[in-house]
């Protein structure tokens, strides 16, 4: 898998902020913004596998509903 270069214009204030999240971390701000990018892919992700498992298991008529809203 190849790379690619992305290039932001960003604030000052935000820039600041992303360096303090970074530096707390130990990383540069690019791997933060990087790996921020990754958890909130993989979190769209998972919750689009989640929620066709419940599609796929629900009985009939129940599609979408929560289990608590079931009684």
């Amino acid at each position: 898998m190849g790379s690619t270069v992305l290039s932001l214009r960003i604030d000052g204030e935000l820039l600041d902020r992303l360096r303090q999240h970074a530096a707390k971390r130990g990383m540069s701000v690019q791997d933060y913004v990087v790996r921020t990018l990754i958890r909130d892919d993989f979190d769209e992700r998972f919750k689009a596998a989640v929620d066709e498992t419940e599609r796929f298991y629900s009985p009939e008529g129940t599609a979408g509903i929560r289990a608590e809203e079931v009684t």
